[in-house]
């Protein structure tokens, strides 16, 4: 069980924390001047690393450290699972408004139109006001060509287009590093550039194009750019591990992501669009989405809020 604690009690227990760890006081503006505070940056937090809290804590939270809204989990093992969307999506996006946020983002392991909760979720969260979400992660096949798959993936996405447009929320296909349909940049581009809607598009992910770009990110971001309709922040370093190289996520501005030249893009393209924090270095479980943390609370807020920090710092800092 999560066990619930007042606004009073959490404030006690992590400003303190939050306080020590960043350069500006955590609480001295307005609980809800986020757009301002940020400078036109709209800071969702990834919930994923939010579910040892409940709905309600996990709002306080988010509020407390200065995000302007919260982009839901809701997927297999999500804070909100698919099969209960009806009744606890309703339950997380009310603990979120009570705070004053707007429930923009939304983050899903939808494929397809057809597959058993996918009118669920979309009606729900459409309902309840949710204007963007970024789809699951689709697979290569061993029987097929790249090229065909690039095709199959791209009719899915069609779809899933109508299905959007009925209930006017628009999907969102991350590029993610590895071998799944969409790790390049070049591929995501294959699969929308036939579709002529704007109720699918990308999730752009600096860290992984800058992981699969090495330094080409520039022209894939260019390239997408059009179709940018959300955006993720966070990053990473190359390490040795095992007599071979291997990623290791870090806190924002600790690792190889160019923030400054990406900041710089994203202000010369006036791209302004919704951006999901991901924390995916070591939070002692919250990275993965667990249920419980092996170190206190205080310590996953206060990371958060460094980095929440550096990304407004890193802004400022670009012309």
């Amino acid at each position: 069980m999560r066990k619930e604690i007042s606004r009073r009690q959490f404030i006690e227990k992590s400003t303190l924390a939050l306080g020590a760890a960043i350069t500006a006081p955590a609480f001295s503006q307005p609980l809800f001047e986020k757009s301002k505070l940020m400078n036109d940056l709209e800071i969702h937090i990834f919930s994923k690393h939010l579910q040892f809290l409940n709905y309600n804590n996990m709002a306080e939270a988010a509020a407390e450290i200065g995000f302007a809204g919260v982009d839901l989990s809701v997927r297999n093992k999500g804070h909100v699972l698919p099969e209960r969307v009806k009744d606890d999506l309703p339950k997380a996006i009310e603990a979120i408004k009570k705070v004053g946020f707007q429930p923009k983002l939304m983050t899903s392991g939808i494929l397809s139109a057809d597959e058993k909760y996918t009118n669920d979720v979309l009606e729900t969260a459409s309902k309840m006001g949710v204007e963007y979400y970024r789809l699951g992660y689709y697979k290569y096949s061993e029987n097929k060509s790249i090229a065909e798959t690039i095709s199959n993936v791209s009719e899915q996405l069609k779809t899933l287009v109508i299905l959007n447009k009925k209930h006017g929320i628009k999907g969102a296909f991350q590029n993610h590093a590895g071998l799944q349909v969409g790790a390049s940049i070049w591929e995501i581009h294959e699969l929308l550039k036939n579709i002529k809607s704007s109720f699918i598009g990308c999730q752009y992910d600096i860290r992984h194009a800058t992981v699969e770009g090495g330094k080409s990110w520039q022209t894939g971001l260019k390239l997408i750019r059009p179709k940018i309709n959300s955006l993720v922040l966070k990053d990473f370093k190359w390490i040795m591990k095992h007599d071979k190289w291997d990623v290791l996520n870090v806190p924002i501005g600790e690792g190889m992501v160019d923030f400054k030249a990406y900041f710089k893009l994203l202000k010369a393209y006036q791209i302004h669009v919704p951006i999901s924090l991901h924390c995916e270095y070591d939070l002692g479980g919250a990275e993965h989405g667990s249920s419980t943390v092996s170190i206190p609370q205080k310590d996953v807020f206060s990371a958060m809020k460094k980095d929440l920090n550096t990304i407004r710092r890193l802004w400022n800092e670009v012309e």
